[in-house]
């Protein structure tokens, strides 16, 4: 029996600095049925070496997700 082409791209979000991030891609998957039951297959063939959290985002195979929203460096510090 052939194998089913992947529904999905697997991307994580990587840590760049304290407040930047970007999605990576790193694999892809196969969602079957609706995704709340059945099962899903999912191929990671590279992951980020520093700043994983171990968070995989499915999202549906030809499309990026949205960048991140990044917070300006220095935003949030105190700075007196």
């Amino acid at each position: 029996m052939p194998k089913p082409p992947p529904t999905h791209t697997a991307f994580v979000l990587k840590r760049e600095t304290r407040t930047r991030f970007r999605y990576l891609e790193i694999g892809e998957a196969e969602v079957q049925g609706d995704g709340r039951s059945g099962s899903h297959r999912i191929y990671l063939d590279r992951l980020p070496v520093g700043g994983f959290s171990g968070y995989i985002l499915l999202h549906p195979r030809g499309t990026r997700p949205p960048d991140p929203i990044s917070e300006p460096e220095g935003s949030g510090e105190d700075e007196h």
